[in-house]
């Protein structure tokens, strides 16, 4: 009997060293493995993913590692989160030793009490979960909510509150809103003067081309009066060569025949004789 149960107490206290060593020391996190984080008393604000008796380490991460950057073990169950539980909810590991339903070499934290927290690879260095500054800024959060919803309904406007709410809301609209009769003159003035400015233009082009065609006109008249000869006596712009008191007859005579005195009036003839 003695026997017997030394051995039954030798059984019970290696299974319990053995129980004591599931929850393996924390490792650094690697991208896309799935790394223990150690044992926790609290799953922090993760949510249940899964229970029964296929859940082990590996089970929960292929639940969890495309989403999520934590999950935490605690018997049959499966936690899922994107922080770690509060840093001071971390406890000694072997505060975590029930063996996984799904694989009973690893600790699935401990009933009711503790869970195994593991890290997915998703993000490295995820945050912990502060339950104090999540109430804290939830309650003024609401608390603001409450004040913008009562000062909206102080502030509405009722019966001819409300009308005259609409009436200086559509006058501020036509203000703000561009003059288009103002743009409409501008546009307007623009063309004329736009249209000023060509015919201007037009007309300055075609006066100094008609000047340009009489300038040509009176140089093709000069050459061709010069070509072709002086102009008759007494015509304009040409100097009269005939004298008065001159014969014809003696004017066409060459000036080496004979003189003529000036105070002969050599326009009419002179009668002389002559012994035939």
């Amino acid at each position: 009997m003695k026997t017997s149960g030394l051995l039954a107490m030798a059984i019970a206290g290696a299974s319990f060293a053995i129980a004591a060593d599931l929850q393996q020391p924390a490792q650094t996190p690697v991208l896309n493995q799935q790394t223990r984080q150690g044992c926790f008393k609290s799953v922090g604000n993760m949510t249940q993913a899964f229970s029964g008796t296929d859940t082990s380490s590996g089970y929960c991460f292929n639940l969890c590692k495309k989403k999520y950057n934590a999950f935490a073990l605690q018997g049959s169950k499966c936690y899922c989160g994107m922080l770690y539980p509060p840093d001071d909810d971390l406890v000694d590991d072997d505060k975590c030793n029930w063996p996984c339903p799904g694989y009973g070499k690893e600790a699935c934290g401990a009933l009711k009490t503790y869970y195994s927290v593991f890290n997915t690879g998703l993000e490295l260095a995820p945050d912990s979960y502060k339950p104090e500054e999540s109430s804290t800024t939830a309650a003024p959060s609401s608390t603001k909510a409450a004040e913008s919803t009562a000062a909206e309904e102080s502030a509405a406007p009722t019966g001819s509150q409300d009308a005259a709410v609409t009436s200086e809301a559509a006058s501020e609209e036509k203000k703000s809103g561009p003059n288009v009769a103002a743009i409409a003159a501008g546009v307007v003035v623009g063309v004329v003067v736009v249209a000023a400015i060509g015919g201007g233009a037009i007309f300055f082009v075609r006066r100094r081309r008609n000047a340009e065609i009489e300038e040509e006109h009176r140089r093709n008249a000069a050459v061709n009066a010069f070509i072709n000869g002086s102009k008759p006596p007494g015509s304009s712009g040409s100097i009269s060569m005939t004298d008065s008191r001159l014969d014809p007859v003696m004017a066409h005579r060459r000036l080496s025949d004979g003189s003529i005195a000036d105070n002969q009036d050599y326009s009419r003839r002179i009668l002389r004789v002559t012994n035939a």
